[in-house]
This record gives structure tokens, sequence and C-alpha cells, in this order.
């Protein structure tokens, strides 16, 4: 994070691997939760470290000026902060990243194991816009999640009072894990097995957004193209960039997941 003068500060959440003990993705997980901790100090930036509030960078998404959208499925569920209120979560996320207002959706992507990251789902585009995950299919249990938070969206005004405007981006169709890639991972004791024909949580909105650029998830599928028309006309200043994501999704999570922007500060 930046404040107005520019200085450039981490905030160190605790890690649990997406639910600890309740339904978290593995164990043990407390080299993981040093990683904030080893960035910040690769980038000589100071940090804010919480020992008492569970988050990952892929449950939040910020407009940068102030308003904030997440997922109940996620920020509420009983692996990470079960301690607190919805109130008081709300709370710490206003105090720690300089918010105004939290819009919650209720839902992730379907059948997402991080228990809905929202940057599966729904991103900024811009303050006032939001990029969601979308399908016309009424038969696929993704259109209920994705109407759902179309109307909670369309329905919500941000910190500085603006509707919001909601941009439909098509998922692929439904991603299933091959007997070979199912052959293909070690199954380790205590962590979600990669079973054939099981739907993995495919998602054009798992992009990432660099300088002068958009690096968005390809999965051979049809709308891949769509996507790509879809970002770049959200997106007209930036070069719109497709990398064959797969091999991610397989791991769970895809582009956004795995990368972490750093503000460039004074």
């Amino acid at each position: 994070m930046t404040n107005e003068n520019g200085d450039l500060r981490g905030v160190d959440w605790t890690f649990n691997a997406w639910g600890g003990l309740v339904d978290g993705l593995y164990f043990p997980w407390d080299k993981d939760d040093r990683v904030a901790q080893k960035v910040t100090e690769l980038e000589h930036a100071d940090r804010y470290r919480l020992d008492d509030f569970i988050l990952e960078g892929g449950s939040i998404h910020v407009d940068g000026e102030g308003t904030l959208i997440t997922t109940e499925e996620c920020l509420l569920s009983e692996g990470r902060n079960s301690q607190l209120s919805k109130e008081q979560i709300e709370n710490v996320l206003k105090e720690y990243l300089n918010l105004d207002k939290v819009i919650w959706l209720k839902r992730g992507i379907y059948n997402d194991e991080t228990n809905g990251h929202v940057d599966n789902i729904a991103n900024f585009v811009k303050p006032g816009v939001v990029a969601l995950a979308w399908t016309d299919d009424k038969n696929d249990p993704q259109y209920e999640i994705s109407k759902e938070n179309y109307d909670i969206l369309s329905n919500a005004t941000d910190a500085k009072g603006r509707k919001i405007q909601v941009e439909k981006l098509y998922v692929p169709k439904p991603v299933t894990i091959t007997k070979e890639e199912s052959e293909g991972v070690d199954a380790v004791d205590g962590t979600l097995p990669r079973q054939e024909g099981d739907r993995l949580a495919a998602s054009y909105v798992n992009y990432y957004t660099a300088n002068g650029g958009i690096v968005f998830p390809e999965f051979g599928d049809p709308n891949d193209e769509k996507a790509k028309e879809t970002l770049q006309r959200l997106y007209p200043d930036r070069q719109i960039v497709g990398v064959p994501a797969r091999e991610i999704l397989l791991g769970g999570g895809n582009i956004h997941c795995i990368t972490q922007q750093v503000p460039a500060g004074r």
C-alpha cells in the first residue's frame, strides 16, 4: 500500500492455507505465513503484521478510491475469522486498507476451493466499473451465483456515491480434470485430491492488471477470444495478453492468484 505521501508499506495478514484446520487445503502452513515478511524485506518496505486476522490477497479487490469488494462465502467462512462478526471484519478491513465502503457479494465461482475468492468472480476495471464472471446457461450452477452477484453490484454504490456499472465476462464451458491429469498429480495426505471429472473453477476474471497491459488466462475454449475482445474494450489503452493457464488452474487458482502487484511508491 501507499499513503498520501507515496510511502510504501505492506500489510502482512495471517495465512492459514485457506481455512486452517476447518477446511484448509493443506498442513502445515507456517513457512507460507512468512512469505509476506520476506517479500516486504526484499522490497525494503515497512509492514503491518496482523497476528489475529486471516486474509489472502485474492479474497479482496479494491478500487483505489475507498471501495472494497469481497464475498461472504470467503471472509465469513468458519476457518478464517470466526471469532469476529461481519461488522468487526469490515472494520479491520477499513482500518488497514484505508477504506470507506465494503460491498459484500454472496458467493464466488462455483466449486472454488478457496471458499469463493472474489478475484475469480469480480474485479474492478476502474472505480465504478466491475467485471463479473457470467454465463447465460441457466442450467449451470454458476448462473444463479453470477445473477445474485450481478443484482448486488447493480444496486450498489461505491465510496464516492457512484452506481456500479457491471460488465459481463463470460466463463469458458466447464473445465474438468482429465484422467491423465488426475494420474499426474502426486496426492499428499491432508490435501485435496485432483480426481478425473472434477470441475475446475475456470474464470477469465482471474486476470492481472499491469502497467500498460492485462494478462488473462486462456483455456483452449471458444470464449478465449471473446474474453480478449471484452477486455480490450474495457481496457482500450492496455495490451491484452492471453496465457495458456490450464496447468495453473489444475493446481488451483489462476493468473491473479499467483501474482501480487507492488505500488511504485515515491
